[in-house]
Formats: C-alpha cells, sequence, structure tokens
C-alpha cells in the first residue's frame, strides 16, 4: 500500500503535463489530490479533462492563478502535502514575456512557500529545472553546481529555488527542491523538442524544421519523473534539500532526430530553422545528471530506456494529432 494512501496532496500546475501524469499516479495510490489548475473562461482543466471517469473519486478541481496568494493560501488549507509544479516553461517565450516568467515563477513559489507555511503543511515539494546549471563546467552534474542563469526563464527558476532555500533555513519549512532534467512522455507540449520532432514525422513531413542540433540532454521519461514525485512526499529529506532527477545518459538533438525516424519508421531531413536557434550566450550545450543522490535519498532510478519511452510517446502522439498544430511552433 502506498504512504500516500488517505492523506491529501495539492497539486500546483495539475492541468499540465507532468502534473496531470501526477495526479493520475497519487489518485491510483489512494491519495485525495486537490488539483490547482490555472483559471480560463471554458472552466477546461487541461489534460484532466481526458480523465477516465472524468470526476475520479478523491480528486477536488480549483481553477485559479499561482500569482494570486489569497487563492494559493486557501489552496494549501488542510492539505499535509504540497507538490508545486504551476510555473510558465517556454524558453523561447521567456525571452519575450520575462514579466511573465518572473511573477509566475518566482512570485508564485513564494505564494504556495507562504500559503504551506501558514497551513502547517509537513511536506512541500518544489519543482526546478536542469536549465538552472546552464552550460556546466564538468559533467556529470551534480546539485552542488553553481548556477548560472542563460535565460529569462532559468533566471526565474533560480530566484524561485532561492526562495524555497531561504524558507528552509529562515522557517524552518519542510521544502524539498527536485530538479528534473528533461523529461517527455505523452502531453508534453509540442514546443519542446521530441514531440517537435515526433509531430512532423507522423505528420508525413520528409524535412523536418529543428534548431541548433550539437546541444545534448539528458531525457527523463514523464513516468519515472512522476514516480521519484511520490517517493520525495514520504521519503525523509532534510529542509532545503535539492536532489537531480535524470538517467545519466545524454543524447544530442541529432540523436534523437534519428532514433525518431527509426521508431516512426520514416526517412527525413533536418531544415535548420534560424528562429528555432537560442541566441549565442543563451544556449546550453549539454545538460547531463548524476543520479547518485536520488538513488541514495529517494531509492529511485529511470526504469525507461529511450527507446521504450519514445515508442509509447509516437503511440500516444498518433491517437492525439488533433490537438498539436506544428504550425502554431513554426514548424
Amino acid at each position: 500500500m502506498s504512504l500516500l494512501n488517505g492523506r491529501k496532496v495539492l497539486v500546483t500546475g495539475a492541468d499540465g503535463f507532468i502534473g496531470s501524469h501526477l495526479t493520475e499516479r497519487l489518485l491510483k495510490d489512494g491519495a485525495y489530490v486537490r488539483a490547482f489548475c490555472f483559471y480560463n473562461s471554458q472552466g477546461s482543466r487541461g489534460w484532466l479533462d481526458g480523465l477516465e471517469p472524468n470526476e475520479p473519486e478523491g480528486l477536488e478541481v480549483v481553477l485559479g492563478d499561482i500569482r494570486d496568494r489569497d487563492v494559493v493560501a486557501a489552496a494549501c488549507r488542510d492539505v499535509e502535502v504540497v507538490i508545486h509544479l504551476a510555473a510558465l516553461v517556454s524558453i523561447p517565450y521567456s525571452y519575450a514575456a520575462p514579466d511573465s516568467f518572473l511573477t509566475t515563477n518566482a512570485g508564485g513559489t513564494l505564494n504556495v512557500l507562504e500559503g504551506a507555511r501558514a497551513a502547517g503543511c509537513s511536506r512541500v515539494i518544489h519543482t526546478s529545472t536542469s536549465e538552472v546549471y546552464g552550460t556546466p563546467d564538468t559533467v556529470p552534474i551534480r546539485e552542488d553546481h553553481a548556477l548560472r542563469a542563460q535565460s529569462p526563464y532559468s533566471a526565474t527558476k533560480i530566484a524561485a529555488d532561492k526562495l524555497c532555500e531561504a524558507y528552509a533555513r529562515s522557517f524552518g519549512t519542510p521544502v524539498v527542491v527536485l530538479r528534473p532534467f528533461n523529461t517527455y512522455g505523452p502531453r508534453q507540449s509540442a514546443r519542446a523538442v521530441l514531440p517537435t520532432i515526433l509531430t512532423q514525422l507522423l505528420a508525413g513531413k520528409t524535412r523536418i524544421a529543428l534548431g541548433n542540433l550539437t546541444p545534448k540532454r539528458d531525457f527523463t521519461f514523464v513516468a519515472d519523473t512522476v514516480d521519484a514525485f511520490v517517493r520525495a512526499a514520504t521519503a525523509s529529506i532534510v529542509p532545503g534539500e535539492v536532489i537531480q532527477l535524470g538517467t545519466g545518459q545524454a543524447y544530442s538533438v541529432r540523436e534523437v532526430f534519428e532514433l525518431a525516424t527509426r521508431i516512426v519508421g520514416v526517412e527525413a531531413e533536418i531544415e535548420t530553422r534560424d528562429e528555432r536557434v537560442r541566441p549565442a550566450g543563451s544556449e546550453v550545450e549539454i545538460l547531463l545528471s548524476d543520479p547518485k543522490r536520488a538513488a541514495d535519498v529517494l531509492g529511485w532510478r529511470a526504469m525507461t530506456t529511450m527507446e521504450a519511452g519514445l515508442q509509447t510517446t509516437a503511440g500516444w502522439l498518433r491517437s492525439w494529432m488533433h490537438r498539436y498544430r506544428p504550425e502554431a511552433y513554426g514548424i
């Protein structure tokens, strides 16, 4: 039986990619989930709209805005564990709208920390990103590596991480920072590199629009990332601890493209698009995790191979291509 069975968990960003998968896993484990989703006039709950049944037992949906302190505080009341995923994550968009990223990623995290502190929550899990390292000095990257902001997005996530550190040190807030490397899988935005490649291949294109082909990333399948979050919710962890989630293996964009073409079973060429290339000083050349601390503290390691994860993702995308509009992302 899961240690979260019967416990009440708040998930912010539950309507998004990782958040919706985490919500499903928590419900399966018997937790009561308060799913905090971004308010909209249609009443949509994002990817949670596809849950079967539509109103599963143990799910409470709250529509709100992570930037609203009072709404976040109310959502934190009467829950034991807060898992904070709500964020703006598109690096290209952060160049155009840095203020939105600051208020959402840093300001939203501050609201969660204040709300959880006032409510006396026993565990707060904040979602960081490997982008906070920038191009690393050494690989594999360990949790004590210096932080380097190479995009407005990464700067706001560094700010959020440091707020968690400050609250752990200043108030003893039981906050843990999980730092996933590149999570991928069903429901991921088409702006990310893997669905960018797969959606174009599945749409029958033979010239695939991509940006820089040399950067390398450590890709983790979403089910593995979710498993780490569930483990972190009950593990014995010192407040302020930072734990990376990665596989310890990196692939270049070109290598991912070649693997994807084999899995989909088509021949295609790459067409480099300038609009998909980051500014020179902003490109992160490699992100490769040392997964040792996650193994030691959480007993966790990624179980899904890149080939298996891509096959699952491609299979899911075949049924959901109507939700993906490659032209909206300039591809």
